[in-house]
């Protein structure tokens, strides 16, 4: 496997990883749809230039799913510190 493509796999995995808590085992189905229907790519070929466009993506899906603000804020600042950062983020869980 290339370094761009186990670059882009860690970055998926992150992804996944941070949306977990709040889909539960459905999080990878969740966050592979969004890529692939929105982002017209394979989730191996996420990158980090992509994960603005994702997260928009995610916001708008999430806030058809909960009504909780404080949740959907809570996730997707999850997600936003994830795309000005190299390094995996060391949360698991989300406040209840």
């Amino acid at each position: 496997m290339s370094t761009n493509a186990k670059n882009s796999l860690d970055i998926y995995t992150q992804v996944v990883a941070i949306t977990y808590p709040y889909l539960g085992p459905a999080a990878d189905r969740f966050i592979a749809r969004q890529v692939q229907n929105h982002l017209h790519k394979e989730p191996a070929e996420l990158s980090r230039q992509d994960l603005q466009k994702l997260i928009d993506w995610v916001k708008l899906a999430i806030s058809l799913i909960t009504e909780d603000t404080a949740v959907v804020d809570e996730y997707i600042a999850r997600l936003e510190r994830l795309s000005s950062t190299d390094t995996a983020p060391q949360e698991t869980q989300h406040a209840s």
